[in-house]
């Protein structure tokens, strides 16, 4: 049946081509804005989850200019750490030379003044945007921002890298005369130093003594023999006992026995507070010295008892260099660590947020060649839409034919 109220035909041409428009007006959008979701309106969920990707992304951006940033600071420290080593190993060189009698000592303590006064000057000068991590201002570690990292529930956390601070200080040292009754006693009576010869089983002695100023938490006293090391590390229920420096003597007494050195016999004198006394039954001649360093010091407050100008000096000079030079290589391996840690974070975090661009492209980005494809079907079928609803709109006028 034919009827000029209702045209079926056009109704049916018209939605068709409704259609076509808005796919066609889609793809349009697609290509001008690369897109194939650009707003909540064309996939809600899709474009939640890019949203939230995208400001990670933003997120990791800042992380990575942080890494950048810690990563020049550690550096820094590492050089001056490094630095610090050399003058000290060329330190060393001039405390050797002045261990022998016919040496111009004062000359040799001129050499060493110039040493300490440049590792002061290295040392005060290795900062990074006003950090400082080698001259004891910075606290104990610092934290560089190294990740975001998301839950399951949507939140959010920071994680970081903390990097330990080193103390390679000279100051903040005080003198309390600790080993005032040593053998070999030197500059403020907190050095000792002295030689053991092979086979010197008469035998002598380190006294510490707390009678002139008390032990604090955190005072130390080390010992250096034939290259190694031992440190005692007075603690707070130490300073509260009535025999402190008994206790000290006692506690050196084992870390030196635990260094194992051929020949070497240490006898604590319980009837003469604090009195240890060295022996050497070997078959090589020995140094030993020791150091009393107070809490609170700077890493290397010994540099500023170095003092080479005499016998015992040198004697005692020697065992501390040693100490300070393990310190630096100590700090440089730190930081030199943490530094590579930094660097592998920059670069997992450069290559995280890659992945994380690539996965929003997958799911928002349009594929311009199926785009391109689409547009001209799309065309086609658009001129075709028209010219069929024209034909359908002419049914109308066909009904007069019938009235002639």
């Amino acid at each position: 049946m034919s009827s000029i109220l209702t045209n079926s035909s056009a109704m049916v041409a018209l939605q068709t081509l409704k259609g076509i428009n808005s796919s066609l007006a889609k793809t349009q959008s697609e290509i001008s804005t690369g897109k194939s979701v650009d707003s909540a309106k064309d996939n809600a969920a899709v474009w939640a989850i890019s949203k939230v990707m995208e400001s990670d992304v933003k997120g990791f951006k800042g992380i990575s200019d942080s890494l950048s940033l810690g990563e020049s600071t550690v550096a820094v420290a590492r050089q001056a750490s490094e630095t610090v080593t050399d003058l000290l190993t060329e330190m060393k060189g001039k405390i050797v030379s002045a261990q022998e009698d016919n040496v111009d000592r004062a000359k040799l303590q001129t050499d060493v003044d110039a040493l300490v006064k440049q590792i002061e000057s290295v040392v005060g000068a290795a900062q990074f945007n006003g950090l400082n991590l080698v001259n004891g201002t910075a606290g104990s570690s610092v934290d560089v921002l190294a990740s975001l990292d998301r839950a399951s529930d949507g939140s959010v956390s920071a994680s970081n890298i903390t990097v330990d601070t080193q103390d390679l200080s000279t100051g903040a040292y005080v003198a309390k005369g600790v080993l005032a009754g040593s053998e070999g006693v030197s500059g403020n009576s907190d050095s000792a130093g002295f030689f053991l010869d092979a086979g010197d089983t008469t035998g002598k002695a380190i006294v510490i003594d707390d009678s002139t100023d008390a032990f604090a938490a955190g005072d130390k006293v080390s010992i250096s023999i034939g290259g190694k090391n031992a440190t005692y590390t007075v603690s707070a229920d130490d300073v509260a006992s009535t025999t402190t420096a008994d206790i000290v003597a006692v506690g050196l007494k084992n870390a030196v026995q635990a260094l194992g050195i051929e020949g070497l016999a240490v006898d604590y004198d319980s009837g003469t507070a604090g009195t240890l006394v060295f022996t050497n039954s070997g078959t090589n001649d020995l140094t030993v010295s020791a150091q009393f360093k107070n809490a609170g010091s700077g890493g290397l407050s010994l540099l500023s008892s170095v003092d080479v100008s005499s016998s015992s000096g040198a004697a005692t000079a020697l065992g501390n260099i040693e100490t300070m030079i393990q310190t630096s290589i100590d700090a440089a391996a730190n930081f030199g660590s943490a530094e590579n840690r930094i660097d592998i974070q920059n670069t997992f975090v450069s290559k995280l947020t890659d992945s994380l661009k690539s996965g929003i492209g997958s799911m928002v980005d349009a594929d311009m060649e199926e785009a391109s494809a689409r547009l001209q079907a799309l065309q086609t079928q658009q001129q075709l839409g028209i010219q069929s609803l024209s034909i359908a709109n002419q049914a109308p006028q066909n009904i007069l034919a019938l009235f002639k």
